[in-house]
């Protein structure tokens, strides 16, 4: 086989490894040692012919084999900022306008793709989770095999490229302590919080977008007793949690045909026959909050986040919402039962530096004039959770 001048050679060397994973019928992501022999050894097949006819030569060996690799088997150019443990989240405006954020920082990285490449790595990113993207569903939002979850938009919802968002879940923020750590929790809150979780209390997490409320909630999850047994309800997994006793559900696209929808209210009644000691609704958005209080009073403990300005603000919604699900649902019921459900509200926020911390910790203390009453629930860690009404 000879070997052709290209202004970027590499293009040529995948093409010959994928040739050669081809033949031997390798699966790179099954077989990565195999797949690095062999991008190895076309690396170095590839700068003896260019050393001898003066052509340009692939100085970083370890590193075009890692370039190699991850156009084959990962999400190319993509995949070396998805590695990077510091990077949080990845976003793509446009072919040549991609950007990352580091602890809550956002900055645009020097690369540039085309629309082709673009398309391209959706479809790998899809083609393992069972969605789709297309002009009848413009929209689509997938669990990443690493737990990373992914967003596309396209044309003609956008103006003109596709639209893509890669939300990381870092290992490094899975417990409560790790948050301690990190400065986002204080002590004594952490101490309050798992108290709480153990004890089987029922929390609200609220805050803005990237406020870090999902990476709080798996924490707090972490944080449940060994023997508690805890069934989560998403719309795409998301919460990258262990436990020895979980059940993760995640909710379902409708087909072509338009049937075949599974909905965050159907997983919510279906995880109620599940024996949960604790239910996990990953956001709380739509009528699926009436299936969240009407669990939680009935005695199975709750954990949820939803999209708040503060504590109070959230406690409003969380009543506002059950009345999206139908003209039978009154506020009434609603908000007394909220009151009488929710122990502790958390509200966290993201500030100009980037940094995300728990702004503040509420509880419940009743309702008047239909307006749900709180009071702050920071204390000492050694001091009993009370309410100051029954369930």
């Amino acid at each position: 086989m000879t070997l052709t001048s290209s202004a970027d050679p590499t293009v040529s060397v995948v093409a010959r490894v994928r040739e050669s994973l081809r033949a031997a019928q390798i699966d790179p992501q099954r077989d990565p040692d195999r797949a690095s022999q062999i991008a190895r050894s076309e690396v170095r097949r590839h700068n003896d012919f260019a050393l001898a006819r003066g052509e340009r030569t692939l100085d970083d060996e370890a590193l075009h084999v890692r370039d190699i690799l991850a156009q084959l088997s990962g999400f190319g150019p993509l995949q070396a900022y998805l590695d990077d443990p510091e990077v949080e989240e990845l976003w793509i405006n446009a072919p040549d306008r991609i950007f990352i954020a580091r602890a809550g920082v956002a900055s645009r990285v020097p690369l540039a793709l085309t629309d082709t490449a673009v398309r391209d790595l959706v479809e790998r990113m899809l083609h393992a989770t069972g969605r789709r993207v297309d002009l009848s569903q413009p929209f689509v939002d997938a669990s990443l095999p690493d737990g990373s979850r992914l967003h596309v938009v396209i044309p003609d919802i956008t103006r003109r490229h596709w639209v893509v968002n890669i939300r990381k879940f870092l290992p490094r923020y899975r417990s409560l302590d790790d948050l301690v750590r990190a400065g986002s929790v204080g002590a004594a809150e952490a101490d309050l919080l798992a108290i709480a979780m153990r004890d089987g209390r029922s929390i609200l997490v609220s805050g803005a977008t990237h406020a870090g409320k999902t990476t709080l909630l798996g924490a707090l999850i972490a944080a449940c007793a060994p023997s508690q047994r805890i069934v989560t309800v998403e719309e795409t997994f998301e919460l990258a949690v262990e436990a020895v006793d979980l059940v993760a559900l995640q909710g379902r696209q409708p087909s072509l045909e338009g049937g075949g929808e599974v909905t965050l209210r159907r997983l919510a009644k279906e995880a109620l026959r599940m024996r949960p000691d604790r239910l996990v609704i990953g956001e709380v958005r739509d009528a699926e909050a009436l299936d969240l209080v009407l669990a939680l009073n009935t005695g199975v403990p709750g954990a949820a986040t939803i999209h708040a300005n503060s504590a109070t603000d959230a406690l409003r919604k969380l009543c506002s919402l059950p009345l999206l699900a139908g003209r039978n649902i009154d506020s009434s019921f609603v908000v007394p039962a909220v009151a009488a459900s929710v122990d502790l509200v958390v509200h966290c926020q993201r500030d100009a530096t980037g940094r995300r911390r728990i702004a503040e910790i509420v509880e419940p203390t009743g309702v008047e004039d239909g307006v749900i009453q709180t009071r702050p629930a920071i204390r000492r860690a050694s001091q009993p959770l009370t309410r100051s009404h029954d369930r």
